[in-house]
């Protein structure tokens, strides 16, 4: 793949922030049952107990907390579609994000605080204020230009790497389903 230069990834700004704000459309969902292994899945169960069934979360841990559990307030990995279009330049590439969820809504600070919450399939989610930040892998797969794209100041307001959200409502979910924030 690919890596876009700076001056790219700025070109596609405008197309980001177009996506809609109140309702939008789950585009992908990936889950990940060992590390860096990814399974891209038409439907899945959100549960509150162990976030996208299937995926490696619970199991994995964190290094964010102080005994190695996984973090509650990290459960789930949501990406804007239109940003993991951007870096990715193919839906094929979308999954090398690391994200559970991809989503045509506009994930920015402004839009999605923390506390709000998001209506998907039979599921519902809560934003976090847990950040999402690019790492070393996200770097080898999209480059440097990239990382700093989605970590510049514009790029955090807008959160193009991503927000971090917890299950408050169990329930299956789908590609194609309506997203809708709640008020």
């Amino acid at each position: 793949m690919r890596h876009l230069t700076t001056q790219e990834l700025e070109a596609g700004l405008e197309e980001i922030r177009r996506s809609p704000r109140e309702q939008g459309v789950l585009e992908m969902i990936v889950r990940r049952p060992e590390t860096d292994a990814r399974e891209k899945i038409e439907s899945g169960e959100l549960s509150a107990e162990d976030g996208l069934v299937g995926d490696n979360w619970k199991a994995r841990g964190s290094g964010m907390t102080s005994d190695g559990s996984a973090h509650p307030e990290m459960q789930l990995n949501i990406m804007n579609a239109r940003s993991a279009a951007l870096v990715a330049q193919s839906k094929d590439g979308w999954p090398l994000a690391g994200d559970q969820l991809y989503i045509d809504l506009d994930l920015s600070e402004e839009n999605l605080p923390p506390g709000t919450q998001l209506e998907l399939g039979g599921a519902r989610v809560e934003v976090t204020a847990e950040p999402h930040q690019g790492c070393k892998k996200f770097v080898e797969r999209f480059g440097r230009d990239a990382m700093r794209f989605v970590n510049s100041p514009t790029g955090k307001k807008l959160h193009l790497r991503g927000i971090n959200a917890k299950v408050v409502k169990s329930g299956t979910i789908s590609v194609g389903d309506t997203v809708r924030k709640l008020s």
